[in-house]
């Protein structure tokens, strides 16, 4: 009989071609899941996404200050912090298992905890939660974060609090369509943010990947959200 849920380990590996007979540039990221777990678990396709965009943007990577919500199994912080960023990871406050498997994430990848990569509890929508130490951000992130309506404003608010105290900052995320009624347009307005969708139809080209391959027949939008100037 199973003590718990099975974990199994995936790979994601991340490539550029290069045309001048130089070796290519390639990165191993190891995520393990717990296949019989609950959603934060698993590495839906929203992630994959947004780690490829970072990953083509890596050259501004080195040095930023990152945050990524709601990390789950934190694929796209860790491509950041390979390609040298100052990453805080965080989930739930609440999840102490999340924030436990996220450690996991980093301890498979050998980023050790500590100033370069740290690992947080930080619950939605509650001012309450550790902003203090996370420090100045030029970067949030988040993958799959608008996956049910009720959570919505509460990552909005958060959001709109960060940029607030970082204003140069920007939040860059990746979100499954999962209806077509549900929208962040009037809760952007009311947080006075501004939202910009980017094209992911040649995003991992460049490594010879098929984005349309990673994410199959789900829609996956990817959106950079700033302050209203």
């Amino acid at each position: 009989m199973s003590d718990g849920p099975t974990e199994h380990i995936k790979k994601f590996v991340f490539t550029s071609n290069r045309d001048s007979g130089e070796d290519k540039e390639v990165l191993e990221v190891l995520i393990p899941e717990l296949l019989q777990g609950s959603y934060s678990f698993y590495t839906w396709p929203s992630a994959p996404v947004l780690a490829w965009f970072l990953w083509e943007n890596r050259a501004e990577l080195p040095g930023k200050h990152i945050l990524e919500l709601g990390s789950g199994t934190a694929l796209p912080g860790i491509v950041a912090a390979k390609c040298g960023a100052f990453v805080s990871l965080s989930d739930s406050a609440t999840l102490p298992k999340s924030l436990a498997h996220i450690k996991r994430s980093c301890q498979l990848n050998n980023l050790p905890l500590g100033e370069r990569v740290k690992v947080i509890g930080l619950t939605w929508g509650l001012f309450l939660s550790n902003f203090e130490s996370i420090g100045a951000l030029d970067l949030i992130l988040g993958s799959d974060c608008f996956y049910e309506p009720a959570v919505f404003e509460d990552i909005l608010v958060t959001v709109a609090y960060l940029l607030e105290y970082n204003p140069g900052a920007k939040f860059v995320c990746t979100y499954q369509e999962r209806s077509s009624d549900w929208s962040i347009e009037h809760l952007l307005a009311k947080w006075g943010l501004d939202c910009k969708v980017h094209s992911i139809n040649n995003l991992g080209a460049s490594g010879g990947v098929d984005i349309h391959e990673i994410i199959g027949d789900h829609s996956i939008h990817l959106l950079e959200i700033s302050r209203k100037t």
